[in-house]
This record gives structure tokens, C-alpha cells and sequence, in this order.
């Protein structure tokens, strides 16, 4: 994957770049104002203009020249534009780019100093988390867990073609006490929906109908379809009830958005998308799948995912 740093070189201007860190993981574009460029990668980056900016001894340096393209990881484009390729997430960092130019051949050379503050960025884990409870046999008998695995065989089998991935998070049996009826065995089910990652297949999905949100929201549906066919099919019945069947009016859903380890979200740092996962600024942490970064005082990296 590359990244880009835009902005078009005008004649007699010589450009160098260097960095106070490298970057990380997947597909980024560098623009010069300050607002977030989405990917189509699950990895993008975060450019803001900082107030101070220091060079350290170990800064990088980058030549402006097509004949001097850098190292393996940045290149100079013809047009002055910084590419980056297999971007990761310790590339995150302060990037300054130095520029020489005569506006006219009389005046003499000027030079300009653009800084930046680059940070990876990473859509969201969404999911859907539901919940359903099925009248039951009793809690001690086999054909609970034999229905258990049937009901999760069909589910994951409905939502095969949106590559989504249904994981059990508890199954349990109660005895429930109606008020009419007595004491009824019921199975409580929650489990959750997740996207697969499609680009990791052999041939990756570009389509917009592939982005993992519009995959969900077409799962939800199906998942929702289901329930309500049993519920007409029971509806139907002549005969007596089954002995496991879903109890009508109990599926219940979240939508869910956690951040991976070592991002959070930041409305305050990062106004132009406070729903996107940042990488974690050096001084926070975020150690497992939460929302926000925690701050760490000794943390001195990018997406720090513990605090020693």
C-alpha cells in the first residue's frame, strides 16, 4: 500500500521532507490542511498542524528530487508530493517539509517550512450483539446443546454471502416461573455479528455495498427476518408446540463500536472525525477493545497497548 503526501511543487522549488518519526500500516494520504482522508484501506492517517515542532538528531531526511527518491518506505514524486508505501503504525509522527523557491529570477531564494503531525487511523470493530430466549426442554438435556449447535449452523449459513461471522457469548438455561403456566425451562442466547475483513480473500472486495457497516445493517435484517418466520410459522401450527421454540418478542440487538487495542477515539484532538480510531498519541494507552485512550505518563510511542 502507498501514502501520499499532496501538494504540487512549483517551478525552481526544491523540497525536502524530513521526519521526526516514520509511519504505519496500510494506505495514507498527507494533505497539507488538517482534516482526515478515509481509505479504502482499514488504515488511514490523521493530519493536524501542531503549534511547536523540534527536529531531533534522529530525524530522517528526504531529498525532493525524482533522481534521489529516498528510502524504501517515502518517495519524491515529479510533482514534489511525498509518497509512502507500506505505511505502519510506528510511521505515525511529526513530519516537517522544507521548500526553496524565487518567486521571480530577480528576487532572491525564500525558504518555507510546512509541519505536520501525522496519526494512523483505524475504522471502528462494529458489530451487532444479540440477545433471544427459546422455550426449552429440560435444563439437563442433551437436545438443548444439539439445538444450540443447529441454531448456530443456520445463522452462520444465512449470512455466508456478506462475509459475517457469528460467535456464541453465552447459552445458558433457567427455570422461569409464569405466572399461569408454572415453572418453564428457557434457553437465554446472546451472541454477536461481526464483519470479516474482505480484502484478505483472493479477490478482494472493492464494491461500496462491501464496506462492513452496509454488510451489518444487511445481517441485521436477515437475523430479524428469521425470528419473525418463526414466529409465523408457529402461528401456523395445528398441532401441538415443538419442544424448543423461540419465544416471540425476545430478540433484542446492540449496536456495538469498540476501537482496537492501541487507538481510541478523541472529539477534542481530533474534531474533523471524532468517531475514528487514532492511534494513541505518546503519553495514552488503550489496552484492549475500549473507546478511548488512557492516559500513561511513561507511554512514549505511538499506539501504546499497555502502560509500563
Amino acid at each position: 500500500m502507498e501514502a501520499y503526501a499532496l501538494g504540487p511543487a512549483r517551478r525552481g522549488r526544491r523540497r525536502t521532507w524530513a521526519a521526526g518519526s516514520l509511519l504505519s500500516w496500510a494506505a495514507i494520504f498527507l494533505f497539507i490542511s488538517a482534516f482526515l482522508v478515509r481509505v479504502p484501506s482499514s488504515v488511514g492517517h490523521l493530519v493536524r498542524l501542531p503549534r511547536a515542532f523540534r527536529l531531533t538528531k534522529d530525524s530522517v531526511k528526504i531529498v525532493g528530487s525524482t533522481s534521489f527518491p529516498g528510502n524504501r518506505t517515502a518517495q519524491i514524486t515529479s510533482t514534489g508530493s511525498l509518497v509512502f508505501q507500506n505505511f505502519e503504525e510506528s510511521m505515525s509522527g511529526i513530519y516537517t517539509c522544507f521548500l526553496e523557491y524565487k518567486p521571480t529570477v530577480e528576487e532572491i531564494v525564500k525558504r518555507l517550512q510546512l509541519k505536520y503531525a501525522i496519526y494512523a487511523y483505524r475504522e471502528p470493530h462494529y458489530y451487532y450483539q444479540f440477545t433471544a430466549r427459546y422455550h426449552a426442554a429440560p435444563c439437563n438435556s442433551i437436545y438443548n446443546i444439539s439445538f444450540e449447535k443447529k441454531l448456530l449452523q443456520i445463522l452462520s449459513k444465512l449470512l455466508l454471502d456478506l462475509s459475517c461471522e457469528i460467535s456464541l457469548l453465552k447459552s445458558e438455561c433457567h427455570h422461569v416461573k409464569m405466572q399461569r403456566a408454572g415453572l418453564q425451562n428457557e434457553l437465554f442466547f446472546a451472541f454477536s455479528v461481526s464483519s470479516l475483513d474482505t480484502e484478505k480473500g483472493p479477490k478482494p472486495c472493492t464494491d461500496h455495498n462491501c464496506e462492513p457497516s452496509k454488510r451489518l445493517f444487511k445481517a441485521k435484517n436477515l437475523i430479524e427476518r428469521f425470528f419473525n418466520q418463526q414466529v409465523e410459522i408457529l402461528g401456523r401450527r395445528a398441532e401441538q408446540l415443538p419442544q424448543i421454540y423461540y419465544i416471540e418478542g425476545t430478540l433484542q440487538m446492540v449496536w456495538i463500536n469498540r476501537c482496537f487495542p492501541g487507538y481510541g477515539m478523541n472529539i477534542q484532538q481530533h474534531p474533523k472525525c471524532p468517531e475514528c480510531c487514532v492511534i494513541c498519541s505518546p503519553g495514552s494507552y488503550n489496552p484492549r477493545d475500549g473507546i478511548h485512550c488512557l492516559q500513561c505518563n511513561s507511554s512514549l510511542v505511538y499506539g501504546a497497548k499497555t502502560c509500563l
